[in-house]
């Protein structure tokens, strides 16, 4: 039972370099930094998923129970692939997706997918996740009103400045 578990269950062949990947992983992920790490992921999720509820925002299932959530704009005059894309000129990044009974195409979408690894392995704790999210809102708003260009530019301003302050590398 054990060799049809590994063969050809998880592993189609001897591919040593991903079993020492798999081994490396498997440790870091048993350490307490790597633990602690993951706990901030989801409060900074759950932070940023409230606070665009607050701003009365939809949330795909009300909120989040893991490192990901998904942002609901149905009934929203701007699209998915709108918002992926203004909030790219504000230099964040998220995902166009689409939601549960989705009227639009996949290719267009009426939802958002964001999520906290990136920003929580910059050092973000809840209180960036909720100011990212509140730029987020603020460019969501901009284009709500037609007029997205002065909210995009406000908002990159704040994000370079907030990324300075927490570097990729040190």
């Amino acid at each position: 039972k054990l060799n049809f578990a590994v063969f050809p269950e998880s592993q189609g062949g001897p591919l040593m370099h991903i079993i020492a990947a798999k081994a490396v992983c498997f440790k870091e992920a048993m350490s307490a930094e790597y633990k602690e790490y993951q706990a901030q992921v989801l409060k900074n999720a759950q932070a940023m998923a409230k606070t665009f509820m607050e701003r009365g925002i939809n949330i795909v299932s009300g909120g989040t129970d893991d490192h990901l959530f998904l942002v609901d704009l149905i009934g929203k005059e701007y699209t998915g692939k709108d918002a992926d894309a203004a909030l790219g000129r504000a230099n964040i990044t998220v995902n166009k997706n689409s939601v549960p009974n989705d009227p639009r195409s996949p290719f267009v979408t009426s939802g958002l997918r964001i999520g906290s690894p990136a920003i929580t392995s910059r050092g973000f704790k809840e209180e960036q996740a909720i100011q990212l999210t509140g730029w987020i809102c603020d460019v969501l708003d901009g284009l709500e009103s037609g007029d997205s260009a002065a909210a995009e530019a406000e908002v990159q301003a704040k994000v370079i400045a907030l990324c300075e302050q927490f570097p990729v590398y040190k």
